[in-house]
């Protein structure tokens, strides 16, 4: 059984180590070592990983089973979302899991968790980005009900990267 849990700075180890290891799992192909070195080294350092963990605007969790974290979920509210929406809006930044796990629930999960998150906080609506390049998980986000509504750059190491900008109006909840 998956069971989220959220985190603290003392889980800090553990998601550099999911992170890391996520990031290269879904990234690897199509980016040069250089950039990922760079983003990884830069992204999931202890200062800046600290620094989010202590900001009350954003939420860490894990998805575990068995004593064994398979994935992560950060969602935003507020001034802590990456890029200024409604303030009443809640972005999920990053839902990551390992490879092994891709088709078994646990990105449902943590969706789910983010959705719960959400409808706590009465927000108006989810957003997040998502690669232009990683088909996977726009389909799960369109057959989740969300809609593309514009597209940003991430920039990794070097590489400037499009990311498509989705959301989903939380009352179109109500309708399915």
């Amino acid at each position: 059984m998956i069971h989220i849990r959220q985190i603290s700075v003392h889980d800090l180890p553990a998601l550099q180590t999911i992170g890391r290891k996520t990031f290269v799992e879904t990234f690897a192909e199509g980016n040069s070592e250089e950039n990922l070195a760079r983003y990884l080294a830069e992204g999931f350092s202890h200062e800046k990983l600290t620094k989010e963990l202590a900001n009350k605007n954003s939420q860490f969790y894990f998805a575990e089973m068995d004593g064994r974290v398979l994935g992560y979920l950060k969602v935003n509210m507020g001034n802590a979302q990456s890029e200024q929406q409604d303030p009443d809006a809640l972005e999920i930044e990053r839902i990551y899991l390992l490879k092994e796990f891709h088709g078994k629930e646990v990105g449902l999960a943590l969706y789910q968790k983010a959705l719960s998150i959400a409808h706590e906080r009465k927000a108006a609506y989810i957003w997040l980005g998502v690669w232009e390049h990683n088909p996977r998980a726009i389909r799960f986000y369109e057959k989740q009900g969300f809609v593309k509504f514009d597209q940003h750059i991430f920039q990794l190491g070097d590489n400037e990267q499009t990311d498509i900008l989705m959301k989903l109006s939380l009352p179109n909840l109500l309708e399915k």
